[in-house]
């Protein structure tokens, strides 16, 4: 479903000159499998995402989604997925249903099929009490859920998360946590960027670690444990980014 092919992201600052945001990173995934992007603030995980999503462009390198190619063919990859970036492209003035309505409609649902379907997206995100509100009025966990149902509303095969549970309380990232395991039991690809290890640990098929813009490590949770000797995620992740003895000294 996505095929990463040494994709590269770089830019010039005046203080720190070309700077690397991601590095010659390859990876594949497949359909129906849940693949977690963690790393420090940083590390080009959003910029990974944004490419994906053809929102940034390569300097090198390329990637297919959903079979086709970013660089080429922005326009066709757009169409096969859903992604929710960090800034929720929200319109404060519109409903939540005005929301997903308005994005249905740009991916071609009309009628008695686009109104079921908002019908039942809002259910399963559990918007009902807030689905005719105007979203400036809304708390930040209630314009997550409406940023992360406009992303998947027109039922793409690939979804492209940045931080999906960011700002939701502990009931509500577990209904998202259950729709994302649901989405892929259904076969959807899904690949989200996160900063709670537990979340990774229980939900990713996968999970790879991003460092400097570079790729550290991929493979399952079993995979990370054999090659670090740590059980733990989050002993992982910092044994991985060469911090955990220092981490053990500032707690001792």
């Amino acid at each position: 479903m996505i095929e990463v092919q040494n994709l590269t992201k770089t830019f010039r600052e005046k203080k720190r000159g070309l700077v690397h945001a991601l590095d010659h990173v390859s990876f594949q995934l497949q359909r129906g499998e849940i693949f977690g992007l963690l790393g420090p603030n940083g590390a080009g995980k959003t910029t990974t995402l944004r490419l994906l999503a053809t929102v940034l462009s390569p300097s090198e390198g390329t990637a297919l989604v959903g079979g086709y190619d970013i660089v080429r063919e922005p326009e066709k990859v757009r169409k096969q997925i859903g992604f929710l970036s960090g800034d929720m492209g929200l319109y404060p003035r519109l409903t939540a249903r005005e929301i997903l309505s308005f994005f249905a409609k740009i991916h071609g649902m009309e009628g008695a099929a686009l109104r079921a379907r908002i019908n039942e997206v809002i259910e399963l995100v559990g918007m009902g009490d807030f689905a005719d509100t105007k979203t400036d009025r809304l708390s930040t966990g209630m314009k997550q859920k409406v940023a992360i149902a406009r992303s998947f509303v027109h039922d793409p095969p690939i979804l492209i998360l940045d931080e999906p549970t960011y700002g939701l309380d502990v009931p509500t990232s577990r209904l998202i946590e259950n729709f994302i395991l649901d989405a892929r039991d259904r076969g959807k690809c899904i690949v989200f960027s996160t900063h709670v290890m537990e979340e990774a640990e229980y939900l990713c098929d996968r999970i790879a670690v991003v460092h400097e813009g570079r790729l550290r490590i991929i493979g399952t949770m079993d995979e990370l444990r054999a090659h670090t000797g740590k059980r733990r995620l989050r002993e992982i992740f910092l044994d991985l980014l060469g911090m955990a003895d220092n981490t053990r000294r500032a707690t001792a």
